[in-house]
């Protein structure tokens, strides 16, 4: 089986429809893509009624977090999504994300750049709008070569001169509202260090005390000596190891099935999962 458990859509930031991702991955040679947008599961439906024949999909969301002043990104898997705590914390994280970006928009412009709220907002379209967005119109605008580059102290990355914070919820927290849905937890590419500060082993340990269920470790901003690091600490915790595209569709130069997670890791995630099902694939329209 080949099982990529971090993908993106329109629904946030990828570039990809949820129809067209789940169509994509079926032609890329995937059992199993779980749908994990920024903070909202609006791309559901659209994935389900397009699901081809022979790929499963797993619901799921890449949650906006924040420990000790250091952003990181937390996977929740196969959760109930009308939950009304994890819900109404959604909400919350994604109500804030249009001002966020407005207020980088206009530091940007006080930077010299000539982007307009209007030019994110097309980008964006009906997705929940973020950094990637601006970083696309700093490309379009040929202030940096990709988006990449945009995530850079001069630019978005945390810290960085036209960055703006957003609320993002206390992992702690998160682990607990996901669990309280009936949902798998799993730290995503906690080794990213090129996007800026990462959290210390120390709080992963407390994570995993928490309750957190595991940590993607095969990811594309994880290279070999990272990656070993990780493997080990995932053991000496006891968490699950996944791996992932966090494909982006043409956003990013991942691919759909770059990195994946092993059968017996996707089978106990199922295990503990409580609050949704993965659905299974009839040939979709």
């Amino acid at each position: 089986m080949r099982i990529d458990l971090h993908c993106h859509s329109t629904a946030s930031d990828g570039t990809d429809t949820p129809a067209e991702l789940v169509r994509h991955a079926s032609a890329a040679g995937l059992d199993v893509v779980a749908l994990t947008d920024h903070d909202t599961t609006r791309g559901y439906a659209q994935a389900i009624a397009a699901l081809p024949a022979g790929l499963t999909l797993v619901t799921g969301a890449e949650l906006s977090c924040r420990i000790d002043g250091v952003s990181m990104h937390m996977l929740a898997y196969l959760f109930d999504p009308e939950e009304p705590a994890l819900l109404a914390e959604r909400e919350l994280v994604r109500d804030d994300r249009v001002p966020r970006a407005q207020g980088m928009v206009a530091r940007l412009q006080e930077l010299g750049v000539p982007v307009t709220w209007e030019q994110v907002a097309r980008i964006a379209g009906d997705g929940s709008v973020g950094r990637p967005h601006v970083a696309t119109a700093l490309v379009e605008l040929g202030v940096v070569p990709t988006v990449s580059d945009a995530f850079t102290e001069h630019w978005l990355a945390d810290g960085g001169r036209a960055y703006v914070p957003k609320h993002e919820t206390d992992p702690f927290e998160a682990i607990r509202l996901v669990k309280g849905a009936g949902g798998v937890t799993v730290f995503a590419h906690p080794g990213a260090s090129k996007r800026g500060r990462t959290v210390p082993e120390q709080a992963i340990a407390e994570l995993a005390a928490a309750g957190l269920d595991g940590i993607e470790v095969d990811h594309m901003d994880h290279d070999d000596a990272t990656r070993a690091r990780l493997r080990g600490l995932a053991a000496d915790l006891g968490l699950l190891v996944t791996g992932s595209s966090d494909y982006h569709g043409s956003r990013k130069t991942c691919v759909l099935g770059e990195y994946t997670t092993d059968p017996e890791v996707y089978g106990e995630i199922t295990r503990r999962a409580t609050g949704a099902f993965p659905v299974p694939g009839t040939g979709g329209a």
